[in-house]
C-alpha cells in the first residue's frame, strides 16, 4: 500500500509540473537555457505546493 501511495504521489507531482510548465514554455517566444531552468524550477515548486495543498484538504 505504501509503494502505491508513493507512486501516486510522484505521478501527481509530475502531472502538476507538466500542467504548470508547459503553458509557460508555450507562451515564451524564444526558449533559452535560463528560461527553461526558471520555468522548470517554478513549476516544480508549484507542483509540490499543489500536491501538498490537495493532501491537506483531502485529509490524506
Amino acid at each position: 500500500m505504501k509503494r502505491r501511495a508513493t507512486l501516486l504521489g510522484v505521478g501527481e507531482v509530475l502531472a502538476w509540473w507538466a500542467v504548470l510548465a508547459l503553458p509557460w514554455l508555450v507562451f515564451i517566444r524564444a526558449v533559452n537555457t535560463l528560461e527553461l531552468v526558471v520555468s522548470a524550477s517554478a513549476a516544480l515548486v508549484g507542483a509540490f505546493a499543489s500536491w501538498g495543498t490537495r493532501r491537506a484538504v483531502s485529509g490524506w
